[in-house]
This record gives structure tokens, sequence and C-alpha cells, in this order.
């Protein structure tokens, strides 16, 4: 355990580990799914498919050890218990900073499917990110603005559409979707701009989560609701990676999803969107009082 060294000293070590593990692991993750490409037929591609996701699984593991080794953060974590490797889930949680994603990556990871993203398709030409991201499969997805589909009507339902094609892929392995409902990260200032209804929360945006379970297609019937916690207001990437968060509180919940939000067109049928944003209002509301509770928790036990 490294966990006596100072802060920067730690943190310069895990970034050079995990830079080190990028590099080897990603190189070899594009080398395969290049192997995948040879050969069109589906009991090879789902091998390949199975291969790429171990390498990236492994990649995981390896940055977590990285951090156990130099990290003492408390994990407070609580609802894990009924999770699943074969299971296809849409995951959401509140985004309170860039250490959210290690976080997730940390629980999850070989518990339930990969966590993969929607990604916006400018987002390929990203350097070595991009072709990590095609290589495992990251649908890339074009959206049409309001302002653009009411001069280009002719385009309306193909940005779907082709995400829905990219998910295609999915058809050979399970996967866990994510999504940041929020958007962004919380910040107070952020928060009072947008005159949030929440104490806790940014306002949810449900018009991507909409999309995201169309593109899927019906396959995913399961939610994964995670709460993201930090009772010392420490939640920036160089932080975590320098040990400087002392504790982490983490509240997942698995529900089912209601059938009749996962069909419907949000775009252009009223209905349907004002009963989506209702349910997503609820979802958030409940998250929202939950983090009040565990404010007041860890703010009686750091006083007592």
């Amino acid at each position: 355990m490294l966990v006596w060294m100072p802060p920067l000293l730690k943190g310069v070590i895990v970034m050079l580990g995990m830079a080190v593990n990028t590099v080897i692991l990603v190189t070899l993750l594009v080398t395969v799914a290049l192997f995948k490409l040879m050969i069109p037929v589906d009991f090879w591609i789902k091998l390949m498919t199975r291969l790429i996701i171990w390498i990236a699984e492994l990649w995981m593991s390896i940055n977590n050890a990285l951090q156990r080794l130099t990290q003492k953060t408390v994990w407070e974590v609580q609802g894990m218990e009924d999770l699943q490797h074969a299971g296809w889930y849409f995951v959401v949680s509140n985004h309170q900073g860039w250490s959210d994603i290690l976080v997730l990556q940390r629980l999850f990871n070989r518990r339930i499917p990969m966590l993969k993203f929607f990604l916006k398709q400018q987002l390929i030409w990203v350097p070595f990110l991009g072709m990590a991201w095609w290589a495992l499969d990251f649908p890339f997805m074009q959206r049409f603005s309001r302002d653009y589909l009411q001069k280009h009507p002719e385009q309306a339902g193909k940005d779907l559409l082709a995400t829905q094609k990219a998910c295609e892929k999915f058809r050979y392995v399970p996967v866990s979707v994510m999504n940041f409902m929020e958007g962004t990260r919380f910040t107070p200032a952020k928060h009072q701009a947008q005159k949030s209804p929440y104490t806790h929360l940014l306002r949810p945006k449900a018009g991507g989560a909409s999309f995201v379970l169309s593109a899927m297609g019906g396959r995913i019937h399961s939610m994964i609701n995670v709460t993201l916690f930090y009772p010392d207001n420490r939640t920036s990437f160089w932080d975590f990676v320098c040990g400087r968060i002392e504790r982490i509180v983490v509240r997942v919940d698995k529900v089912t999803l209601p059938p009749d939000i996962l069909q419907g067109d949000y775009e252009n049928d009223p209905a349907f969107r004002q009963h989506f944003q209702a349910w997503v209002n609820q979802l958030w509301s409940e998250k929202d009082q939950l983090l009040t509770r565990l404010k007041a928790e860890y703010s009686l036990t750091e006083t007592a």
C-alpha cells in the first residue's frame, strides 16, 4: 500500500500508471477490433466483441488496482446485491464532478455489462480515445436541433434511425447504457442560472433519456438509479487520483422501467413527452430528497 505518500506524488503515480495502461491496452483493443472487421460472420464478431470487452474490463481493473494502492478513501455503498453481469441496463446518475466516471467504473466493472455512453458523432475524431470508443462499439449519434428540423423537415427521424442502426452492434452481447441526465456537472452557478427546482441537482434532460431508450429498440427493461454523494465536497479528477477524497457515498437502486415510457415519440407526441417528463421529474425529486437526507446524516456524523 502506498497510502503513506504525499497526495501530489500519489496523483503523479496513478496518472502515469493509467497513461501507460491506456496506451498498451487501447493499442491491443484497436488491433482486435480490426481483426473483427476482417471476418463478417456472427460467430467471429461475437467472439471478438467479447475479447474487446474483456480487454476494456482489464484496463479498468488495472486502473482500480492503482487507486486502491494509493487511496484510503472510505467507500459506503448500498444496493449492489441484485446486479447481473449478463443483464441489460439503463444506468442513470447525478453528476457531481469529473471523478464520477472513475467511481462508476470502479463500482460496476465486471458486476454489470461494461458502461457505454451515447457520444456525439464529432467525438470519433478525438485522438486515441475516438479509436477506443469506436473499437468498443460506443454508439455515435447525430442529433438534429429543432431549428434545423424546421428548415429541413425531410430529416425528421433520421437521427434516431441512424443511432438505432449503430445500436444493432449491441445484439451480440448485453450492455449497460450510461446517462448523466443533468448533461453537465453540478455547480452552484449552473444551479442558480437554471433556476433549478431541486436543492442538490440541476434540471434533468428528459429528451436525451427518451432518445437513448428509443434507440435501444426495447432491449432495455431495467434501470440502475445511482446517487453519488461526496461528504467533503471534493469531486475533481485530480483530488480522486491524489486520494484527497476522504469518503464516497453511493446509493444504488435497481428498478424495472415502466413499459409506457419505453415506446413513444418524444419529439412529435406532446402527450408522451409530458408523460415522460413527469416520470423523469419524479425520479429526480426522489433523488433530491435522498441527497437531502444524506447531507443531513453525514453532517451530523461529522459533528458528533
